[in-house]
């Protein structure tokens, strides 16, 4: 049920963000680069983040060339998208961008619509020709937020729960580091 009211809340948002327009002028744009164990690598696109007149920030990608699904879409902590060890010691894919941002300490994965991690994003839609274009609204967060940060994109869609581990979600194949404000 908790998964249900959730795709209903990211629908919603969904039909809001297409409609969204900045209130302000203020706008990052990141651009969304592969990672893997080995280092960055091309960048596949761009996510325009702004501040939506519906509160919140409106985060607007424009990324081609990914298989078509649902992807898990999160802001970390850290603004690097460079590899390192995990806590198995193993190299990772964009690791040097720690976890979620959640400066509340909550320690939970609940969504965007939640009470847990602030950078729970919704997820990534990409469309049937590999293009992610359609815009998401993240309603807890605001531009000052965005700062200083990494937006990752993962393998796997997003259950937005804890279990299993992170909503479910995989490697981290696409970041990007926001500016510094």
């Amino acid at each position: 049920m908790r998964l249900a009211t959730s795709l209903t809340g990211i629908a919603a948002a969904l039909l809001l963000a297409g409609t969204a327009h900045a209130q302000t002028s203020d706008s990052l744009e990141v651009n969304m680069h592969e990672v893997n164990a080995d280092g960055v690598e091309e960048a596949l696109g761009t996510v325009t983040i702004e501040s939506s007149e519906f509160g919140g920030v409106l985060l607007t990608p424009s990324i081609t060339g990914l298989e078509p699904g649902i992807y898990g879409f999160h802001l970390h902590e850290n603004p690097s998208c460079e590899p390192a060890e995990d806590d198995d010691g193993e190299m990772t894919a964009a690791q040097a961008a720690g976890g979620h941002y959640d400066p509340d300490d909550t320690d939970t994965h609940q969504g965007p619509y939640g009470e847990g991690h602030l950078g729970d994003l919704p997820v990534l839609t990409v469309n049937e020709d590999g293009e992610a274009n359609l815009p998401v609204l993240a309603p807890r967060l605001s531009m000052d937020d965005m700062t200083d940060r990494a937006l990752i994109i993962h393998e796997g869609g997003d259950t937005y729960s804890d279990e299993p581990h992170l909503g479910g979600g995989g490697a981290r194949m696409l970041c990007g580091v926001t500016p510094a404000s």
